[in-house]
């Protein structure tokens, strides 16, 4: 079965709203695990305009799966990793005007750079991810860094309503997918989903690992956390009854 990471940096969004101390998402993690969640992830951003540090510290020290720290391959947040010792890094691009991550890692231009954050995270007992694009150039160039995974991003895919243009995207997820496979990669994907979209990439049996968060907070006002992790669970798996 495909496992389910919450991503619970907007419920942070929402208090960083009012700087205040509610919604908080060490409660928000707690209820995804209860629900079924599998593991958490937040982003830490350079910014710090969701998940501050006192998050981090909060999150590791009271859930009972497994934390995903996001963060930018800067040496900022290779110490706070470090620091922390997640179950697992994955790096992803930033930039300070974008409002979420608009595309993967250029693994290619940064291989070396890489590389050299996965040296000090590896010996740490950190697993090692990259946010690429579905682009087996990208996959490729991450296998020679040596990451343990990949996350790959299905935010363009999310984005598409015409049935071909749906399959031309999913063409592309399937291509990199078989291409980390062969090489030797664990698979994982995120970005966008909600619980319709996400069947098609579920059904992809390669991928491991899914990441979803914003849809899934959303949904959460309407019917709470418990009940919105349930039937994204449901969703992924290939359910019509909510759990």
């Amino acid at each position: 079965m495909t496992r389910l990471f919450i991503n619970v940096d907007h419920v942070a969004t929402i208090r960083e709203a009012r700087k205040t101390l509610e919604p908080d998402p060490v409660i928000a993690a707690q209820i995804a695990e209860r629900a079924g969640a599998d593991g958490i992830t937040i982003h830490l951003r350079e910014d710090r305009r969701h998940i501050q540090d006192h998050d981090l510290e909060r999150i590791q020290a009271v859930i009972q799966t497994k934390l995903n720290l996001e963060m930018a391959p800067v040496e900022e947040m290779v110490q706070i990793a470090l620091k922390s010792r997640p179950y697992q890094v994955s790096l992803v691009p930033e930039k300070r005007q974008e409002i979420t991550t608009e595309g993967g890692l250029d693994v290619c231009s940064q291989e070396e750079h890489l590389k050299k954050i996965r040296d000090r995270l590896q010996p740490a007992g950190i697993l090692f991810s990259l946010f690429v694009d579905p682009d087996s150039r990208q996959v490729e160039a991450a296998k020679r860094v040596g990451a343990d995974s990949i996350e790959i991003n299905t935010g363009p895919y999310s984005e598409l309503q015409n049935g071909n243009e749906l399959e031309v995207e999913l063409g592309k997820i399937r291509d990199a997918v078989t291409t980390a496979r062969r090489l030797g990669l664990k698979v994982f994907a995120g970005h966008g989903l909600n619980n319709e979209n996400v069947k098609a990439i579920a059904r992809i049996p390669e991928i491991e690992e899914l990441n979803i968060g914003h849809n899934i907070v959303a949904r959460a006002i309407y019917c709470g956390m418990e009940q919105a992790v349930r039937d994204m669970i449901c969703a992924i798996n290939g359910s019509s009854e909510p759990a």
